[in-house]
């Protein structure tokens, strides 16, 4: 399918864009640090620049797991949320594509507040993911943000409705509160409920149906982004990957298939520039 043609569907809220790590591969702080885009810079920067064994660079999770254990869950939020906000960086090319387009619904995989910051003007619905908590079984919660006054305040979760946009980040994100779902005990948490039923407030269980999905910048390789995707996407009629992989593991290629998923073969940067 055309670009051209996508972006009439996303317009029309026909088909759903779907972010993850990737679309920061080509973002660098001001000073010239890279942003996580991947498994293993995002190790790289929660561990301060150092590799970790081969058994924990499996994946993100994993090692955030690890350093949960020897430094306790307050080290893991405050040096993920300092990631993200400790030095400023442009605005990836994804989401000055997706500014273009102002989305109704936009699920980010991302834990920082780029997104965010391209519906600064316009009142919206949050929904940032949370696990690992006591009270009640939701692993979500619900904000109303008022362009006026530059605010998010939570909300009841049957407040949500079609009337103004929705922005689900369903991993957590730095604003308004620093809720992050990183660690492996977080994602097991995050599953369980979600099979359950609990990982989505219940308008977006039947608003999300029989939509297609714009997947950017993430890896089916990796199992939580697979399973996430998974969840969060259950009743799609379809969708498209855009991935220059070459060659795709059994993996990949048997979600791909199962979820009816056109995988495009172009990188990112030449999607988005129409090429």
């Amino acid at each position: 399918m055309k670009k051209s043609d996508l972006e009439a569907h996303i317009k029309s809220g026909n088909v759903v864009p779907f972010l993850g790590m990737g679309v920061f591969k080509e973002t660098k702080t001001d000073d010239g640090d890279q942003i996580p885009f991947d498994s293993d810079t995002m190790i790289l920067s929660l561990n301060g620049g150092r590799a970790m064994s081969p058994r924990l660079m499996y994946e993100y999770s994993r090692a955030a797991m690890s350093l949960e254990q020897r430094k306790g869950r307050a080290f893991i939020e405050q040096m993920t949320h300092h990631i993200f906000t400790h030095k400023p960086y442009p605005m990836p090319e994804a989401y000055q594509w997706l500014q273009t387009l102002m989305p109704q619904y936009v699920v980010d995989l991302n834990l920082d507040d780029s997104l965010l910051k391209l519906y600064a003007d316009v009142n919206h619905f949050l929904i940032t993911g949370v696990s690992r908590i006591m009270a009640g079984y939701d692993r979500f919660i619900v904000y109303a943000y008022t362009a006026s006054t530059k605010e998010y305040h939570p909300v009841e979760k049957e407040m949500l409705n079609p009337l103004i946009p929705i922005l689900f980040k369903p991993l957590g994100c730095t604003v308004p509160d620093k809720n992050f779902i990183i660690s492996d005990a977080d994602f097991v948490d995050w599953l369980t409920e979600a099979m359950g039923g609990y990982a989505l407030p219940p308008f977006l269980k039947t608003y999300k149906n029989s939509k297609s999905y714009l997947f950017l910048g993430i890896d089916f390789d990796r199992d939580t982004y697979r399973m996430v995707a998974n969840e969060i996407t259950l009743g799609l009629e379809g969708g498209y990957l855009v991935n220059d992989k070459e060659k795709v593991s059994k993996k990949e290629e048997k979600f791909l298939n199962s979820h009816s998923i056109e995988k495009l073969d172009t990188t990112l940067e030449a999607f988005l520039r129409g090429e």
